[in-house]
């Protein structure tokens, strides 16, 4: 019986279209060769998983789904059936480099107690602009990608940490991603990646930024870019990303600032096609709240990373968050 791969990378696909091939082409040109794909298509009706051309891949598994279960549960459903120790997540819509698993296993093998790693995302089709640099988290309650929109220039050249990766390309240790849930499969989509990374937080797993790790990523392609289905879905998962995570102290302190700050972003968004959805964001993020902190498998977990430590990994600049700045902090070693 041959070993268990490496890295088992995880595409969730729906209505894909020739993005799908994209990605597992760029896979094949992988000079690390060691890894499953895990492709789940959610129901797609474009015909994006029918006749893909996997040769060239190592070991690729397609796991067709009756109904669209959204980016939370496909990638959880793919990691159930996962045989590697990483789980490598891949966008539809990004194509990763050549050398891209190549840089992640050698960050693997020089931090060993690292267990969850982010990427450098760069627009793809235009190279000359940023898609990420991990995402980052305003302590008031607002998630960002990093440096998104960015000139490449503005892309850290050195290793470092973030708040978490991701989910275009982040890369956990499958037996941890699994031992606490994995996604919580209620957000459906969107801040599903952050609130992951703020749970691996709270346990005291901080995320390692990888500038050589280099994946280009579409951004929306498949759901729509400010679109009123992103928009829903992103609002009201940044809210219950918030309440269920932030330590009570916190959230009783932080929580006005929040509502004002959220209030904000609603009357910016007025007179636009973004305030219908966002205002319906915030109605169902609050009328869900209490359930998504209270309840369920996915619920904040006892938290063992020191309060002054988990604050120093968020972001206290409302300059930042407004100019979506990366927020890499410098590694020590």
């Amino acid at each position: 019986m041959p070993s268990p791969p490496d890295f088992s990378v995880l595409i969730v696909n729906y209505n894909g279209g020739a993005y799908v091939q994209g990605a597992l082409d760029s896979l094949k040109r992988q000079t690390y060769r060691d890894f499953e794909v895990i492709l789940v298509d959610n129901a797609s009706t474009d015909g994006s998983a029918e006749g893909l051309d996997t040769a060239g891949l190592p070991a690729f598994t397609l796991m067709k789904e009756t109904e669209n279960h959204g980016f939370a549960r496909g990638n959880n459903l793919a990691a159930e059936k996962a045989q590697g120790r990483w789980l490598a997540l891949l966008n539809p819509d990004a194509e990763a480099a050549p050398d891209w698993l190549a840089e992640v296993a050698a960050a693997i093998r020089a931090h060993p107690g690292v267990k969850a790693f982010a990427c450098a995302q760069y627009m793809l089709g235009r190279p000359g602009l940023m898609d990420g640099a991990g995402d980052a988290y305003f302590g008031l309650g607002i998630p960002w990608r990093g440096g998104y929109g960015h000139p490449a220039g503005h892309m850290p050249n050195t290793d470092g940490w973030c708040f978490s990766g991701c989910g275009a390309s982040a890369i956990y240790e499958t037996d941890l991603f699994c031992e606490i849930g994995g996604f919580d499969e209620r957000f459906f989509c969107y801040c599903e990646d952050v609130d992951l990374g703020f749970r691996l937080q709270l346990l005291g797993h901080d995320c390692r930024f990888l500038h050589k790790a280099a994946v280009h990523h579409a951004g929306s392609a498949l759901s729509g870019y400010q679109s009123a289905f992103s928009i829903f879905h992103g609002t009201r998962n940044r809210v219950w990303t918030y309440i269920k995570n932030m330590p009570l102290p916190v959230l009783l302190l932080t929580l006005p600032g929040h509502i004002a700050l959220s209030l904000y972003l609603l009357l910016r968004s007025s007179f636009t096609p973004r305030f219908k959805p966002m205002l319906r964001g915030l109605i169902a993020g609050v009328m869900g709240a209490y359930e998504v902190r209270e309840s369920g498998l996915w619920r904040e977990p006892a938290r063992k990373a020191p309060l002054v430590q988990l604050l120093g990994r968020m972001s206290w600049h409302l300059g930042a968050l407004s100019s979506r700045k990366v927020q890499v902090r410098a590694a020590k070693d």
